[in-house]
């Protein structure tokens, strides 16, 4: 499955999502229309694609949109700006301080809600979608197994996130994260945030 392809499903799915139909409902439903082999394309482009954003640039925003941030929950996070489509995916991998503009985390900053763009349920379409169609709710984890024997990438490298940096340090979230840093850190943001927070 190429990257247009890829986004063509999840611009579609983000078209049919609804209050009472969230996006990764959607994308299940539009996965289970289509072959297992697709299905396996599907992840394997997904985790490409979540892969490249594995920096220290776009944890750090994680970091600060969501008050903290696990790798569990960066793996999260990163699913999320899959799900908020090509162009906000783009944005986010080009310049992470982009998001500043974007209106859920504008929203988030201002009601001091944590975890916005962080969705787990997005990880999980691909064998939510497999498990539909077969019945078989293992079936996807043994045909992914199957499937990268037979198609193998280039072998495990270590990622290259970039330059590390101390996530606790404010001044050094300023220089690098100008505008989330203004959203989250700002003596205006501290002074509002509830008590206990």
């Amino acid at each position: 499955m190429d990257t247009d392809e890829f986004w063509s499903i999840v611009g579609t799915a983000r078209s049919k999502t609804t209050e009472d139909l969230p996006f990764h409902e959607a994308l299940v439903d539009l996965l289970a229309r289509r072959s297992p082999q697709d299905i396996l394309r599907y992840q394997e482009r997904f985790d490409a694609l979540r892969d490249a954003v594995y920096r220290w640039d776009v944890w750090a925003a994680a970091y600060l949109i969501g008050g903290g941030c696990s790798d569990d929950s960066f793996m999260d996070f990163r699913a999320g700006l899959i799900a908020q489509g090509r162009d906000w995916y783009e944005r986010a991998a080009a310049v992470p301080d982009s998001l500043a503009d974007h209106a859920e985390v504008i929203g988030a900053a201002a009601d001091f809600e944590d975890r916005t763009l962080f969705y787990e349920d997005a990880n999980y379409c691909a064998s939510d979608a497999y498990e539909r169609i077969t019945g078989d709710g293992e079936a996807f984890y043994e045909a992914w197994e199957q499937y990268r024997a037979a198609h193998p990438g280039p072998g495990p490298t270590e990622p290259d996130m970039g330059e590390d940096f101390d996530f606790d340090d404010d001044d050094e979230m300023r220089r690098r994260l100008p505008r989330l840093a203004l959203l989250f850190l700002s003596e205006k943001a501290v002074d509002r945030a509830p008590t206990g927070s």
